[in-house]
């Protein structure tokens, strides 16, 4: 090696490439740590590369002898450092194992055909001449498997034509053989499905007509002894594709790429157990169902009678279960739910309605909505989803319900009502659409009179134009917001090409007051500026295809700067014309008119179409001035995600200054990627690698600077920062005021051990004097941060605030095991894990620091208002062990609950797996993402969810299925052994605490392969939560 091309690299470093990089002074050179997670597979690479270098060269000498032997001296070392013996076992010899079958004394028997590429290599296909046709290998690859799993978008007659032989033949030996196909098109044969149906195949269906995500053509051979090979590319099941089609396929085999091999595997049994892939087992309703399903497909826009299933995609059931927290734990009954126009609002109200009436007598209804249509399409849900054509009547346009059970009704003939004639309780749920009109006469009115048990709202924009935050209805809370990630993954809105674009203006001398810029003066600098507005121009004669056919939105500040846009625009060739919150209502109509037939392409707009515009030909928005609030910035942004016929995307132009500090880029970043604020900075450094399909997120040099100082400066909250802020808002102010006014989370206040009570002391507030243990107890607070256990606040809630009023409560001998056991986990997060010997002492100890001790009531209280799950208990363990489903736990709460205490001091094991002998519990302890990057292709496919109750969980590497640990796992019920499943995300959280475990509770073994490790699925007895199946399953 004597010089280094400049260019990206991914190499191990070694001392003759370090010190050759010692030489380049010149250059710039990166380099990084291995990831502690990687390195046996990058050394495993870099090896491999090594051997075949040295082996090459042996061969050109001592030949086929000298490389055996070279082999087998390399696998004597690894087994003597591995194992303490040279493992002579798996020395090599010059021969190759090609087949192993049963023999038969009465029938001739012939070698089993194998496809023309080796099990061992992989390819790429092309159908080229020459090569191993497709179809032909195929064929092969099918007779010669163990088990058969098919993923294609349409599956057709002539294709399972050419290959019904070897498929009738594997077929009848009994070799499993899956399929999932779609009805995409309508292009799915269903004489195909019926043919591997009644000769023994699996079927899964998708029936979505809304939208089909799965293009994939992949072909996966699994084969026992381990030669598994997979076909990846662009062949369906179609004679044109198996025969002539012009197909690439790349073919991997699972000995020269096993992690490719294991992620198809993985990711086809998540589809496998994925709701939206239905059993298809050719029985009349079946086939009533899928030629339903393929007629929507082929004329969408006929009428089609009958019902369908409607079953909540994960992040409508998120929803749904944030609206069961809120009843059940919060115990409010006014919900807010906030989600983008077109994402499945009504399904998720019909959904929930359900719901409500299986679990008690609420049945009578009020659906409320401002327009006819939108009555007539949800009342079809509500059918749908109850499966009652009789469901509902109609107040609208002269229409009167007959008996007044279940109303679908318009604000307009509500408020012709006189409410009088109506008692409050006449329905016993409320359900009010489009809920950001609340504060127009016709809705208050109404909302004010009716006290339904539930009232539910729905809206895409809860912030209005006016100011008014319409979550003051429902005591400032809002149940569940939908992320706007989850509907573009779900294509249930359009995906969008954003673009920062740097637009040279300073706004950090503009006055910044209660919480945004001055309004007059921001209006002051962009209105007239010339300059800007030829860089706008020229940003969208370069991001838009063609701009004079583009139909736009452009949010400005104030009446002069949209008046002076729409002048500027139009002078340069782009119809355009302002519009503000006073326009009257002709004039905003004719302007919708206008522009979607082509007249105009742009609106610029002021305080207006914020919210409750619909207007689906909407395919580029302007952000013309900085939009302070996260929450109004997705609104505006809302307004062009709806789906549209020949909309490919949403193209957005957010023109940047230079910000002032207070401004929030990251809280725009994080409500726009879903990622948490910190992450958000390494996204923006990276580019943002990790975005929906059909998405992109570009910033132009100079604004990625001021969004990433912007970001940094926010992410990295100093104490002195902390401090000022506090001496600002006065010595009245309460850690939930603190924490609310200033945007932060408890998490940032409560950062590197800092404590809200040496703030107020730093701020010079008056403050109970410091304990003997303060700094230690204060820094320990952060670690308590994650608690969602109810019963454990509600019990530190209690003790906490009699230790102000009586030492004497420091016994805990009144308490029952269960709580005392709560108790012990609080001592051992406060005064580590050498304190369990002696929780009472250190009770006393913490009653002698009132400052803490009525910080820590403040900070107990928040984390109640925090709780997101609701907690359940565990069927099979014992009552005074207080672990509840759902709620988050760490390994020393966990073995606290046990009890484990030995000496004096809390049993604290590091391992992955715990057994507990004195009650058969074996704890399974799984962090999900090993490696701290963002993605790790060769770490994220151990352990993971198939669905929301099969989990693939990895072994240790060294338990085989035969040892005392491993029995624990396949043999669990003959043994006693009651498996209990904790996982987590990653081992750190943002601000690099140790991250807690959600606890998922028993767990039933299923089947398991492998060994050292050994990979098993499980069944667990309660659903997971939706929001963590989100983060466990591989797809989305």
């Amino acid at each position: 090696m004597t010089s280094l091309p400049t260019g990206l690299y991914d190499a191990v470093m070694t001392r003759e490439l370090d010190e050759l990089l010692q030489l380049a002074r010149t250059l710039r050179i990166a380099v990084e740590k291995m990831d502690a997670a990687e390195v046996h597979v990058v050394l495993a690479r870099y090896l491999h590369g090594e051997l075949e270098k040295a082996l090459r060269r042996v061969r050109e000498v001592d030949g086929t002898e000298g490389q055996l032997d070279l082999a087998n001296r390399v696998i004597s070392l690894i087994g003597h450092h591995v194992d303490g013996v040279e493992a002579t076992s798996r020395h090599v010899q010059p021969k190759i194992l090609k087949e192993i079958s049963l023999q038969s004394p009465l029938l001739e028997q012939a070698e089993t055909p194998r496809p023309g590429v080796s099990l061992s290599e992989s390819d790429l296909l092309v159908n080229a001449t020459g090569e191993y046709r497709i179809g032909r290998e195929i064929e092969r690859e099918i007779i010669s498997a163990d088990r058969v799993d098919m993923l294609l978008s349409f599956i057709k007659w002539s294709g399972v034509r050419v290959l019904k032989n070897a498929l009738r033949q594997v077929l009848e030996r009994g070799t499993p053989v899956r399929v999932i196909t779609t009805v995409y098109m309508g292009a799915t044969e269903r004489r195909a499905l019926d043919f591997l149906v009644e000769h023994g195949a699996e079927v899964r269906v998708s029936y979505d007509a809304r939208r089909t995500r799965l293009h994939a053509k992949a072909w996966l051979f699994h084969r026992k002894t381990g030669f598994t090979t997979a076909y990846i590319g662009s062949s369906n099941l179609s004679a044109a594709a198996q025969v002539h089609g012009l197909e690439w396929n790349v073919r991997v085999s699972a000995v020269d790429a096993p992690r490719i091999v294991h992620k198809f595997e993985a990711t086809f049994e998540s589809y496998w157990n994925d709701e939206e892939f239905e059993r298809y087992a050719a029985t009349p309703d079946d086939k009533e169902t899928f030629r339903a399903a393929v007629q929507r497909e082929r004329a969408p826009d006929e009428e089609h009678t009958g019902f369908f299933d409607i079953r909540p995609y994960t992040f409508q059931s998120e929803i749904l279960e944030r609206l069961d927290v809120a009843r059940t734990v919060h115990n409010r009954h006014r919900n807010l739910v906030v989600a983008a126009t077109g994402t499945g609002k009504t399904i998720i109200a019909a959904l929930d309605y359900k719901r409500l009436v299986r679990g008690g007598p609420l049945s009578r209804l009020l659906f409320v909505a401002h327009r006819k249509e939108i009555l007539k399409q949800s009342r079809a849900v509500f059918r749908n989803v109850l499966r009652d054509a009789n469901f509902g009547e109609f107040l609208v346009d002269g229409e009167r319900p007959r008996e007044g059970h279940h109303v679908f009704a318009s604000v307009q003939s509500l408020s012709r009502v006189d409410l009088g004639d109506i008692s409050p309780t006449a329905w016993d749920v409320v359900i009010v659409d489009e809920f950001h009109h609340a504060e127009a006469p016709t809705y208050s009115r109404l909302l004010e009179h009716l006290n339904p048990k539930e009232l539910l709202g729905l809206t895409a924009t809860p912030e209005r134009s006016d100011g008014v935050n319409v979550s003051n209805w429902f005591g400032g809370h809002m149940a569940a917001e939908l992320r706007l990630w989850d509907a573009i993954d779900r294509s249930l809105l359009a995906p969008f090409q954003y673009f920062g674009v740097h637009d040279n203006v300073d706004l950090t001398s503009v006055t910044w007051k209660r919480g945004r810029y001055d309004k007059r003066e921001l209006e002051g600098v962009f209105t007239g500026n010339d300059l800007r507005v030829n860089m706008i121009l020229q940003a969208v004669r370069d991001h838009v295809v063609r701009p004079t056919e583009m139909r736009a939105l452009g949010f400005c500040v104030g009446v002069e700067h949209a008046g002076y846009m729409a002048a500027r625009f139009t002078e340069a060739g782009i119809p355009a014309m302002a519009l503000t919150g006073t326009s009257p209502r002709e004039e905003r109509d004719l302007a919708v008119g206008r522009l979607r037939r082509g007249e105009l392409c742009v609106i610029f707009v002021v305080d207006l179409f914020n919210e409750g515009v619909d207007i689906p030909e909407i395919d580029t928005v302007m952000f013309l001035r900085p939009t302070e609030s996260a929450t109004i910035f997705l609104q505006q942004l809302g307004r062009g995600l709806r789906l549209c016929d020949d909309k490919e995307c949403l193209t957005v132009l957010d023109f940047i200054g230079n910000a002032r500090r207070e401004f929030r880029f990251d809280l725009r970043f994080s409500a726009l990627t879903g990622a948490s604020r910190r992450q958000v900075q390494s996204h923006v450094e990276s580019g943002f690698p990790l975005l929906p399909s059909g998405c992109s997120l570009q910033l132009d040099r100079e604004s990625r600077e001021i969004v990433l100082d912007n970001v940094r400066q926010a992410i990295g909250v100093r104490r002195s920062q902390l401090v000022s802020e506090l001496q600002r808002m006065g010595s009245a102010t309460s850690l939930a005021n603190f924490v609310e006014a200033s945007g932060l989370t408890l998490e940032d206040v409560y950062k590197s051990g800092r404590s809200f009570s040496d703030l107020r002391r730093a701020a010079g507030f008056e403050i109970p004097p410091a304990g003997p243990n303060e700094d230690r107890l204060a820094r320990s607070i952060e670690r308590l941060l994650y608690i969602d256990d109810p019963q454990r606040l509600n019990l530190y809630l209690r003790i906490l605030r009699s230790l102000r009023h009586d030492l004497a409560k420091t016994s805990l001998d009144a308490y029952a095991t269960a709580d005392q056991r709560r108790v012990l986990m609080l001592i051992v997060t406060l005064y580590g894990g050498s304190a369990a010997g002696s929780i009472s002492n250190n009770l006393k100890d913490l009653a002698y620091h009132p400052a803490l001790v009525g910080e820590l009531i403040e900070v107990l209280s928040l984390l109640v208002e925090r709780i997101t799950h609701v907690p359940l208990p565990v069927e099979g363990l014992p009552t005074d062990i207080p672990l509840a489903l759902h709620c988050m736990y760490s390994r020393d709460d966990v073995m606290a609950a046990f009890g484990d205490v030995r000496r004096g001091k809390l049993y604290q094991p590091r391992e992955g797996v715990v057994y507990h002998s004195a009650t058969g519990a074996n704890l399974l302890f799984v962090t999900l993402r090993k490696s701290e990057k963002e993605y790790s292709p060769s770490t994220m496919y151990e352990d993971f969810a198939l669905s929301a109750q099969n989990f693939h969980w990895q072994s240790q590497s060294r338990t085989q299925p035969d040892s005392k640990k491993g029995r624990r796992h396949w043999k669990h019920e003959e043994l006693g052994v009651l498996p209990l499943l904790f996982i987590r995300e990653r081992k750190k959280t943002e601000h690099n605490t140790t991250a807690p475990y959600i606890f998922l509770g028993p767990v039933t073994y299923i089947e398991h392969t492998g060994e050292q490790p050994m990979n098993v699925i499980w069944r667990l007895r309660t659903p997971m939560p939706s929001d963590w199946l989100r983060v466990a399953r591989l797809t989305g």
